[in-house]
């Protein structure tokens, strides 16, 4: 299996940065191809700009959208955006690696994904029409490629349970999974969490390291999580709103999850 990490932290010497060494060592054991695009060693530009395309724009003023869309078809993106573009074509697996800062990803990971994530690579692609909204969520050009977070936290997991001051975990990670992954067609495994990292001792290291070779071990055989497919019937086209009859009566990331039909009763 070929696997790429997209890791983000500024410190080499890091409790992240020891943890992505263990991924690569874990994965390489096992036999599998291992990539890493370390953001803050490649010194990674972090904002999309009119400096990303070659194209001559005649004056026009910068369309994002736009001149993603032509730099992507001809050619006239810069080398590092076509060289990440290229280990995601590559990759079967991506696990991207970062610490939680202010309740996302660092901004460098951030403009990865804003500027990898060309129109017509990751967007815009498909059937638009009144019956079929484009191939995304569940479709899309990576579809039959896993995609996995691994992240740390300051905090304790009790600050991040569903009733926890700073709200769930799964609710601060959504936008993430179901919207930057799911969305172009990456099937989603469950995200590894580590939290109280600030309070982290060799042995309490120890385990995590091992918590974390598990995870990599079973990369293949882990099931995604069960998100709803856009085009396969459960949403009302061209609203995108959630059939009445499925999850009735309830809102939140949750209604998104394909739930298991409940047995008929015997007899």
């Amino acid at each position: 299996m070929n696997v790429l990490i997209v890791y983000a932290h500024p410190e080499p010497h890091s409790l992240s940065g020891a943890l992505k060494q263990v991924m690569v060592t874990q994965l390489t054991a096992l036999g599998h191809q291992v990539q890493v695009s370390d953001l803050y060693a490649m010194n990674w530009k972090a904002s999309l700009d009119a400096a990303d395309f070659t194209r001559d724009r005649q004056g026009k003023p910068f369309d994002p959208a736009e001149d993603s869309k032509l730099g992507y078809e001809q050619g006239l993106q810069t080398p590092d955006i076509t060289r990440e573009q290229e280990k995601l074509r590559w990759a079967d697996t991506v696990i991207f690696q970062f610490p939680l800062w202010w309740f996302s990803m660092p901004a460098i990971m951030k403009g990865w994904f804003e500027r990898v994530y060309a129109y017509g690579f990751a967007y815009g692609v498909g059937e638009h029409s009144d019956s079929h909204w484009g191939d995304r969520y569940g479709e899309g050009n990576m579809t039959g490629k896993r995609a996995m977070l691994v992240v740390t936290a300051g905090g304790w997991e009790s600050h991040y349970h569903p009733r926890g001051i700073n709200g769930g975990i799964d609710d601060i990670l959504f936008p993430i999974q179901h919207g930057m992954l799911w969305y172009p067609g990456f099937d989603v495994l469950p995200p590894h969490v580590i939290y109280r990292v600030h309070k982290m001792d060799d042995a309490r290291f120890q385990v995590e390291c091992e918590k974390l070779e598990a995870r990599m071990k079973t990369l293949e055989q882990t099931a995604p999580l069960p998100f709803r497919r856009q085009n396969f019937g459960d949403y009302q086209i061209p609203s995108l709103i959630l059939r009445p009859e499925l999850a009735e009566g309830e809102s939140g990331w949750r209604v998104h999850l394909q739930r298991q039909r409940k047995a008929a009763r015997a007899g």
